[in-house]
C-alpha cells in the first residue's frame, strides 16, 4: 500500500462530523480605553474652574508649550548657560518656541495614552 491509499483508508477523522470550535464570548458590558468619559475636573495637573473650563484650557494651550520651549531652549539648546541662552533667545521667534514645546508635549502625552491603554487593557484581561 502506498501513501496515498493508506490516507484514504484511514477515515479517523474524514468521516467524522465536524464540530464546531466556539470562542469565548466577550462580555458586551466591558468597556473600552477610548470609550472613557473625560472630566476636565478630575485632571491632575491642570486646574479648571466650574464654568471657566474653556477659558483655561485656551491660556494652558497657548502658555504651557511656550514654557516647555523655552526650558527646552535652556535645557538642551543652551545647556544651562545663560549668555548662550539670551543669544538663542534673541534668534529665536515666539512661535519657533512655542512650536518646540508643542511638539514636546505631544510626544509625551502620545507616550502617556500608550502607556494607560497597555495598563488598561491589561486589567482588563
Amino acid at each position: 500500500m502506498d501513501a496515498i491509499e493508506e490516507a484514504a483508508s484511514a477515515k479517523s477523522h474524514y468521516g467524522s462530523p465536524v464540530t464546531p470550535v466556539r470562542k469565548k464570548e466577550k462580555n458586551l458590558s466591558q468597556h473600552h480605553y477610548i470609550h472613557n468619559e473625560v472630566d476636565l475636573q478630575k485632571t491632575p495637573f491642570l486646574l479648571f474652574p466650574p464654568g471657566k473650563e474653556m477659558l483655561f484650557l485656551g491660556i494652558y494651550f497657548i502658555t504651557v508649550p511656550y514654557i516647555v520651549g523655552i526650558l527646552f531652549l535652556f535645557t538642551y539648546i543652551a545647556e544651562f548657560n545663560v549668555s548662550v541662552f539670551r543669544a538663542v533667545g534673541t534668534d529665536s521667534s515666539i512661535l519657533l518656541t512655542w512650536t518646540v514645546g508643542y511638539e514636546i508635549i505631544a510626544a509625551i502625552i502620545l507616550v502617556y495614552i500608550m502607556v494607560n491603554a497597555v495598563k488598561f487593557s491589561l486589567k482588563n484581561r
